[in-house]
């Protein structure tokens, strides 16, 4: 069909016929998409789309049809043909047009990057990489996402990473530069660009350190004015927080001293203190965190949590969880548990208010973190510390015991399990992680109450529920049946055998088949 013939069809027919096939819910088949497409040839199309902008509703249409055909194996091998389309739709004034087109590179990169790099190939010979950074840029917020994703897309091969990262940058891409010119938001997306580029693979990480990348991260939160630009920087560092690969690079920079600054700023904000907490415990709950940073960094980490925990009081809930929060990450690993216990003050607020029966969120959070420092998330052979460490913990517990009208560590283990849901799923975690003591496995064994609600199969009706509680009951019958000397108690053996009772009919299965006990399935809440 001539270019000619392309300008005189049936625009109605058009629409409807896009409008069926791309509103239709889910993934279009391939065999849809060449069905569409023996009736509507791509070209007549992408010539709609640049012509006939103007008749309501044809570009929505025929944007959201482009997307499904081209999001199929057979739609992305039909792109090397369009490169053209693309290049001209990357540069439009239609923003949707633009996000279109970003999104088509990532179809593209999805569907047809092989060993040979022929995505890559085409995007380079293109010139498309300095098209995005654009979009990214000047783009609305929608399509600095699509630009963004497909930037990330192109860094997960070598040769696009070679891309991104030249021997020798010219000025429209050369990342650095380009965050000098930007405004406020355009340097945030920048920003969020340098922290996918770092999360998409061990490579790319290595480039960005090597760019220094990461110090512009560090350069905007140490000269922000802006608490919202502070903020959007304090979160993209959150999400670098939780990329596996790379640790090394970010805690060599000065990242975790300016977050440590913002928790001691009385005068900052609380949200941004709250944050900085959250992410500096993020950063500091993995095991090999050791490998990269010395103890007196995370000892001043602690103690500058510890030191806000103290003037919070009660004041703040949402800041005082925040800390908590982050005491119980940075006490995940062995390492960090001992260094959080051998502070009295950081340990005690967390103890404290775990075994606080009216604390309510600030008691969840701080039961939770006990856990962690338990060891509730450690593998079996690290759930136990140094005995300074194990010292601390037990006069700890056993101290707040005896400052409440419970008295004994069962007493408050009791209560915790007699209330809601939620905070019996926290306690379950605390008994878990203390379960390998045996100081705290006879004050849980000496409770038979404690065992009963433990050991009966209605107590729970979430699966979360249901696991946390079968954990619990693994852990300690584990810790009684290892140790002969337990084991040869006549009441603890007859724990154990209770225990080992409910853990044979597993999580989720009860005695009575009319009243078991099921997980609740209902519709995500959207709002």
């Amino acid at each position: 069909m001539a270019e000619e013939e392309y300008s005189l069809v049936d625009t109605s027919k058009l629409l409807q016929a896009a409008s069926d096939f791309s509103f239709d819910p889910g993934t279009r088949s391939e065999a849809a998409v060449k069905e569409f497409l023996s009736s509507f040839p791509l070209p007549l199309i992408i010539n709609a789309l640049q012509t006939k902008g103007d008749v309501p509703g044809l570009e929505d249409a025929l944007i959201h049809c482009l997307e499904k055909i081209f999001r199929t194996k057979y739609g992305a091998s039909l792109i090397p043909h369009f490169m053209s389309f693309i290049v001209v739709g990357l540069q439009a004034y239609s923003q949707r047009v633009r996000n279109l087109s970003c999104k088509t590179v990532s179809s593209l990169l999805e569907n047809l990057e092989d060993d040979t790099g022929l995505a890559t190939s085409l995007i380079k010979e293109n010139g498309l990489y300095p098209l995005l950074l654009n979009c990214l840029i000047d783009g609305d917020e929608q399509v600095a996402v699509a630009a963004t994703e497909a930037i990330r897309s192109l860094a997960r091969s070598q040769q696009g990473i070679e891309i991104i990262f030249p021997a020798t940058p010219d000025e429209s891409t050369d990342i650095t530069k380009l965050a000098a010119r930007c405004s406020s938001l355009g340097r945030v997306r920048v920003l969020a660009l340098i922290v996918k580029l770092f999360s998409a693979s061990s490579a790319a990480a290595t480039l960005v350190h090597n760019s220094n990348l990461l110090g512009l991260l560090e350069a905007e939160i140490r000269n922000a004015n802006d608490t919202l630009i502070t903020l959007s920087v304090l979160e993209l560092l959150y999400e670098l927080a939780e990329v596996h690969h790379g640790m090394e690079y970010v805690l060599g920079t000065n990242i975790l001293q300016l977050l440590k600054s913002i928790i001691r700023n009385s005068s900052a904000e609380s949200m941004l203190r709250s944050r900085a907490m959250m992410i500096s415990g993020r950063l500091l709950s993995k095991e090999n965190v050791f490998t990269f940073i010395d103890e007196s960094g995370v000892k001043a980490v602690i103690s500058a949590i510890d030191e806000r925990l103290s003037l919070l009081d009660s004041q703040d809930a949402d800041e005082c969880e925040c800390g908590l929060e982050a005491l119980g990450q940075i006490g995940s690993s062995t390492k960090g548990a001992v260094l959080l216990l051998s502070n009295t003050s950081a340990a005690k607020h967390v103890v404290n208010t775990a075994f606080n029966l009216h604390g309510r969120g600030r008691q969840l959070a701080a039961l939770h973190s006990l856990g962690n420092i338990a060891g509730e998330t450690r593998p079996e052979e690290n759930k136990l510390l140094n005995d300074d460490a194990e010292e601390s913990l037990r006069r700890l517990v056993y101290e707040t015991a005896s400052s409440t009208p419970k008295l004994i560590p069962s007493g408050l283990v009791l209560a915790i399990l007699k209330l809601e849901s939620e905070f019996r799923i926290a306690g379950y975690r605390l008994i878990t992680g203390l379960a390998a003591r045996p100081w705290f496995l006879v004050e849980i064994c000496s409770r038979q109450e404690i065992i009963n609600i433990l050991t009966d199969p209605y107590t729970e009706t979430t699966k979360i529920g249901m696991e946390a509680k079968f954990n619990c009951c693994e852990a300690i019958y584990k810790a009684i049946a290892f140790s002969p000397k337990l084991l040869g108690d006549p009441a603890l053996s007859e724990t154990a055998e209770k225990l080992s009772e409910a853990i044979k009919k597993g999580p989720y299965l009860a005695k009575g088949r009319q009243r078991e006990a099921r997980p609740e399935v209902a519709t995500a809440d959207r709002f």
